[in-house]
């Protein structure tokens, strides 16, 4: 019973600080739940960007000569078609826009989806490089020049892409991929001429005189191709970074490459560097 009543009075006087050494022995305290920035929800915005379109004019004069040409043995034979007459066109230009989305949050993991919407009219125009041969088709000798002109015009693009971002405080970097959209006009023209000489002894010759000669002949075929109110459509991916200054306020800096399919054998990409700010919910 002594022996008893000794342990309750040690353990009575016990200092606190060797009592704290045994809470190991209570078992693991709770922790609190892990807080992230809330980017979850609705949000819209608007911009200002800055794009740079590229066009690509390289087949565009193909399908033009080609007609013109389908009744020569000349198309057949040396395809005067084929050959690249026209270059690249570039142009920039500074243009707004908006934007709408929606953000899902898991933890500190967002996915979402968003619409971007961009008015920056620009017009490129392709380069040019005269192309003239004089080649053997069957037993005629042909003389041919092929020339022509392009131009592609853009007035407003946009993109219906899904986002995903990681949050580090109060920023959320983010990439993105999508579906594209354009609005445009363009023209292409074609102007193929040359001489024909089917003279077969001897040799023929070019260039000869049809005033003259019989088998000499001289054709030119213009061509053209122009429409306005073109939907373009392709790809669009990019990044950016989206920067909470309260609650429902943000700014945001981006980057974007959009890839236009061909239209009328020709192709558009475009790159815009944004800033905006927006609203969430």
């Amino acid at each position: 019973m002594r022996w008893f009543i000794c342990a309750v009075v040690v353990l009575a006087l016990t200092p606190s600080a060797y009592a704290d050494d045994l809470d190991i022995l209570r078992g693991t305290e709770s922790v609190g739940a892990a807080t992230f920035p809330r980017w979850s929800g609705f949000y819209f915005g608007g911009q200002v960007n800055y794009s740079d379109a590229d066009t690509n004019f390289s087949n565009a004069t193909q399908p033009l000569v080609a007609f013109s040409l389908q009744d020569l043995t000349l198309e057949e034979v040396a395809s005067p078609s084929s050959y690249q007459v026209l270059g690249s066109g570039s142009a920039h230009t500074y243009g707004f826009g908006g934007f709408v989305g929606y953000n899902t949050q898991w933890q500190d993991l967002i996915l979402g989806l968003e619409a971007n919407y961009t008015h920056a009219p620009f017009n490129t125009i392709a380069s040019e490089t005269p192309v003239g041969r004089i080649v053997p088709a069957g037993s005629n000798l042909y003389s041919v020049d092929v020339s022509g002109t392009g131009s592609m015009q853009v007035t407003d693009f946009g993109s219906l892409r899904a986002r995903a971002g990681w949050i580090f405080n109060n920023f959320l970097p983010y990439g993105f991929a999508g579906f594209a959209l354009g609005w445009g006009n363009y023209a292409v023209t074609s102007l193929v001429y040359g001489q024909e000489n089917a003279q077969s002894a001897p040799s023929p010759v070019i260039p000869c005189n049809p005033a003259v000669t019989a088998t000499c002949i001289d054709y030119s075929f213009s061509n053209s191709n122009a429409k306005n109110g073109v939907l373009l459509y392709g790809f669009s991916v990019g990044g950016g970074v989206d920067v909470a200054l309260t609650q429902n306020i943000f700014l945001r800096a981006e980057y974007e490459h959009i890839q236009f399919a061909p239209v009328a054998s020709i192709t558009t990409t475009i790159n815009s560097a944004r800033i905006g700010g927006g609203l969430k919910f």
